[in-house]
């Protein structure tokens, strides 16, 4: 920026070393640059006034013109409140206060005509505004767009509100006469629809319209996605032109047996499309870096056993690497199974094997004698030494982190290719964000045969008709499974709780008609392994469990899957859940239990699982609902820290703004054209350092 933006924020008028260090605190606002970047979160356009007797049909925040005709204190201590009789010629409203109440008191003239500004609300069967914003009267000619800022209870008693920030803002924006850098030159600028920066700066916090106000928060989040883009972009060049990979171009024995002799069925499209990226990725002397996406039950894990026989027949070794024991058991059961009849040796390695074939399986490694090896957290370990690792598939992505799979890529001197996967389908402007250093493949097709779930929702009350369903299911030989988000009853948390329920669903479901399993994460490995096997074997026609089995379980037979208090999990966890039916010919159900009462998030939840099976569109949902910061770890969510757009909201905006970076990069890959002398100047700040523009050139 310029030197005046950078002035320490206590320098401002009316600000002073007390309130800096308020600000600085509570908003992170050290300098005048700083405060300038505090956005309106929404504009209101004050020249509008209701009717107190209107207040019931807002809905919202709404303007009152009128005066204050009584001031009453009650209560003490925390419960002392101010109310004071707010009336228009329409009717009569309370404005209540809970802080500050001196200061409010000795501030409010009775009987003098002023405008009341915030949220009516009914409490008691009365109509009050809390905090109200309070003027003079004024008679408007026209629109008045005011900004509104986010704010704190303790900047609030300080009389820096929305309204104190405002004047705050003005306070500068009156001395701001230096130029300020724009990083676009005017065609650039032209060619996206964007204001000048420095017009767009003002404009944001004093606009003329909301049609302005708009744009220039269009020109800024543009701006913060464009350069988030692109450094994901050079970072990702930079790292790909220096990698090396093995290069793998035979499509030998191993990969043309299975593929014709063991593929009971065509491939999808999707498949064979994610097949060609990885071939095209394995044969360039590059390391891969892939993410492979695909919905529950899309044939990811056929894909990721492909691409380890592509390694083998390039005389290298394959490992797969999954989350739990109870996936990597599932995995190297069915890879056991697609392969039986081949020479090719699997192993499986978790915190179960036992010392001895550890020694033996560390051997194996060693000698090349196994080919492929399959485990969890595991494989990590420093003994785990491989002869030649090419190929390594780690699964459920999303449970590992970026460490684990630089350890994986360390277990050979030339990086070995890695894939990884997840089932949780990730929205397409968070897998641009959140994955830039991978490629990214979708399997958006479900194999052919397979059924939709029927998805429906029932509340509490219907119970005894979703128990009558289940009985007929179990009739025709189906299996269920029964999901609670607890295992025991909790003091601060009124769902329902897997050992009540178990205790419930013994008393519908009596022995010897019926028999019932239970898992849950608190169990013994043993005694969970005992009664996950009698549900596999159909020894027992009910599963009552807790999450464990949202990965890694599958049971053909099973075709009912009930979810006990819905409303207790987010969408990408209720679409994992639904996953474990649906994977037989059979008809498949997902009823969703919940309370009586439910939020509107909630009932939008519902609907959406019911109303749709598609993975992706329910992610974008779960965005919307959640933000980026839940679906994928707060703590990577803080890698964006972004002041203006929302990853969640501006999804357009993202795609927008790597698609202009990628355009730019691509007609200009070291930034040399003078017209991007000021995109390449701000990047470089970014990137810490200069990079080196030869290598990605």
């Amino acid at each position: 920026m310029n030197q005046y933006l950078s002035t320490p924020i206590e320098y401002l008028k009316g600000v002073g070393p007390q309130k800096a260090s308020l600000l600085k605190s509570e908003l992170g606002v050290h300098t005048f640059e700083d405060l300038l970047f505090h956005f309106p979160f929404r504009y209101v356009d004050r020249s509008q006034v209701h009717k107190v007797s209107e207040a019931s049909s807002l809905n919202g925040f709404g303007q009152f013109r009128g005066q204050i005709v009584s001031i009453m204190e009650s209560g003490v201590g925390r419960n002392k409140r101010l109310t004071a009789k707010f009336q228009d010629d329409s009717g009569m409203i309370d404005l209540v206060w809970f802080k500050g109440i001196n200061w409010v008191k000795n501030s409010l003239k009775p009987y003098v005509e002023i405008q009341v500004y915030g949220k009516p609300t009914r409490y008691k069967n009365k109509w009050n505004i809390a905090h109200p914003e309070m003027s003079a009267a004024v008679n408007h000619n026209g629109p008045d767009f005011r900004p509104v800022y986010s704010s704190t209870e303790k900047l609030t008693s300080r009389g820096l509100n929305s309204r104190g920030i405002a004047v705050l803002i003005r306070n500068l924006l009156e001395d701001f006469r230096d130029p300020v850098e724009d990083f676009f030159e005017a065609p650039f600028r032209s060619h996206y629809d964007l204001m000048p920066l420095k017009d767009a700066l003002i404009t944001a916090h004093i606009p003329t319209s909301l049609h302005v106000a708009e744009q220039a928060m269009f020109r800024l989040k543009f701006e913060e996605l464009f350069f988030l883009q692109m450094e994901l972009l050079v970072r990702k060049k930079i790292s790909f032109q220096k990698s090396k990979g093995h290069v793998m171009k035979e499509v030998g024995d191993h990969f043309n047996t299975f593929y014709k002799r063991h593929i009971p069925f065509d491939l999808t499209g999707a498949q064979k499309k994610v097949l060609r990226e990885i071939r095209h990725d394995m044969q360039t002397g590059h390391h891969m870096n892939r993410l492979l996406q695909g919905d529950v039950g899309s044939g990811k894990t056929l894909v990721a056993l492909l691409t380890t026989l592509l390694g083998l027949d390039n005389g290298f070794q394959a490992a797969i690497m999954a989350p739990t024991e109870i996936l990597a058991n599932q995995h190297f059961d069915s890879i056991s199974e697609m392969l039986d009849g081949m020479n090719i040796q699997v192993e499986l390695l978790t915190g179960s094997t036992g010392k001895k074939h550890r020694i033996e399986i560390d051997q194996g490694l060693q000698d090349g004698s196994i080919h492929i090896l399959i485990g969890t957290h595991a494989l990590l370990e420093p003994h785990v030494q491989f002869k030649n690792l090419g190929v390594v598939v780690i699964d459920e992505q999303h449970r590992f982190g970026v460490a684990q799979r630089a350890t994986m890529r360390k277990k050979n001197t030339i990086p070995p290719h890695i894939l990884v996967m997840t089932a949780t389908p990730i929205p397409r402007t968070l897998a641009m964000t959140f994955y830039g250093d991978l490629d990214v493949s979708v399997i958006d097709e479900l194999p052919p045969g397979r059924k939709p779930i029927t998805t429906i929702h029932r509340r509490n009350a219907s119970r005894l008709r979703v128990f009558g369903f289940l009985k007929e299911e179990i009739a025709k030989g189906r299996q269920v499974y029964i999901v609670y988000p607890l295992i025991h009853e909790s003091e601060t948390m009124d769902f329902n709780n897997l050992m009540d329920g178990f205790e419930a669903i013994q008393r519908a479901f009596p022995r010897p008609d019926y028999n019932v399993s239970i898992v849950h994460g608190q169990m013994k490995a043993a005694d969970k392994d005992f009664e996950m096997d009698r549900f596999v074997r159909n020894e027992t026609q009910i599963m009552v469990a807790t999450t464990v089995i949202e990965v890694g379980v599958n049971v053909p037979n099973a075709s009912v899957m009930v979810i006990e208090s819905a409303e207790r999990f987010g969408l990408s966890q209720l679409h994992q859940l639904r996953g474990r039916v649906g994977r037989g010919a059979e008809q498949s159900y997902c009823v969703l239990m919940t309370g009586d009462k439910l939020s509107k998030e909630t009932i939008k939840r519902m609907e959406t699982m019911v109303r749709t099976n598609d993975g992706f569109e329910i992610a974008e949902v779960d965005l919307q609902l959640r933000g980026p910061g839940d679906l994928i770890g707060t703590q990577q969510s803080g890698m964006l820290n972004l002041k203006v757009a929302d990853i969640a909201k501006d999804n357009h905006l993202v795609v927008l703004a790597r698609n202009a970076a990628k355009k730019m990069l691509e007609k200009d890959p070291a930034l040399e054209h003078p017209m991007n002398a000021g995109v390449k100047k701000q990047l470089n700040r970014m990137l810490g350092a200069r990079p080196n523009w030869g290598d990605i050139a």
